[in-house]
Parts: C-alpha cells; structure tokens; sequence
C-alpha cells in the first residue's frame, strides 16, 4: 500500500525510477555524492514503509511502478485502519447510513472520500495523531480533501454497535438520520425492508 511522502523522497523516488526503472536494482550508495548519510536513510526508511520502493535483496532495492503507486494512493484504507485503533469510536450520519445499508448508499469515491466519525471529546488528540501517523488527513467538525479524509465529531459520550466489524450508531439513530433526508430514501427503503419498519 503507498502512501504520500515528503517532496524531496518523491524527487529523489523520480530519480531512481528515470535511472532505474522498476526492474533494475539499486543500492542507497546511489545518493552518495547527493545528500548526507542521514537524509540518505531517512529517504530510504520514508520511501520503503511508504510503498514506493522495495527490499530487492539485503542491500538492494526496485522502484514500484509509477502506475501503481499512485493508484495506491487512492485505495481506501480507512475502514480497515480504524478497526485497530484502541478508543472508542462510531461511524456516524453519512458513514452510518453506508454501513447500514450494505452500502446500497456510498458516498464515496475515489475524488471524494469523507468518512464522519463520532469520537469522544477527550480522545480527540488521540485520534489527531493517529490518522496523522497513518497520512490520513483528518478535521474537527468540517472540512475536505482530495481522496480519503476523516470528519472528527466531538462527544461527551460515544454509543455504538457492530456491523461488518465495524463500530456504529445504531440502527434507529441511523435510520431517522437517513428519513430526514430525500437522497438518503433509497438507502432508507432498502433499511426498512431489510430490518422492518420496527427500527424505526
């Protein structure tokens, strides 16, 4: 999986690919005479956890094809990241009604991404550093961005349940949500017919 990097690793990633290509083998001692020996590392470190290149041998590396790293950039990652994340979360509005409707409503693709998760007020930092820490950009209350981000809602408490491993308000809050919106009616309908009109 790719994930972005600094400009100077995605000069230095150009670098190795228009001398390289994706087949050919290459050593660190290339950017000997470029950069010191700790930016070398560090170039090396960003660009092999970030997916852009990888180990060929003990001491050698390829390029990942262009065409593929950044097709990567656009694959959606937060779903199964936010599974390992030790607080308490729910996905909320837009991204409960996804989640209960079997995704018969996306919201998403891969311009636009938004996922709306409600946290609790004290985790917030928390959850900053930990989408920070995984390039996932993310914003309190509002907010947008190419490709995938997370919308961070404050709250004193946070109530969910489980659907499809995922944390997420319940079916009822989901469903009046979507009942009070005309673009949400098929996801709606598809929700009542799914678990009786007893949900809502």
């Amino acid at each position: 999986m790719t994930v972005e990097v600094p400009q100077y690793c995605l000069r230095a990633y150009a670098l190795f690919y228009s001398k390289f290509g994706s087949r050919e083998e290459f050593k660190q001692s290339f950017l000997d005479w470029i950069v010191s020996p700790s930016m070398r590392k560090k170039i090396f470190s960003l660009l092999l956890k970030s997916g852009w290149i990888k180990k060929a041998s003990r001491s050698t590396y390829k390029c990942v094809p262009p065409s593929k790293a950044i097709s990567e950039l656009t694959r959606f990652r937060v779903p199964d990241l936010i599974k390992k994340a030790d607080r308490k979360y729910a996905f909320t509005g837009l991204s409960a009604v996804e989640v209960w409707s079997d995704y018969a409503y996306v919201q998403r693709g891969i311009e636009k991404s938004p996922y709306f998760v409600r946290v609790l007020k004290k985790d917030l930092d928390w959850w900053q550093s930990f989408f920070n820490k995984h390039n996932i950009p993310n914003y309190v209350n509002k907010g947008s961005n190419i490709g995938e981000y997370v919308i961070l809602i404050r709250a004193e408490q946070v109530g969910f349940v489980e659907k499809h491993g995922l944390k997420v308000d319940s079916l009822k809050k989901t469903m009046k949500y979507a009942k009070s919106n005309d673009i949400f009616l098929y996801a709606y309908n598809y929700m009542r017919e799914k678990y009786g009109a007893s949900a809502t």
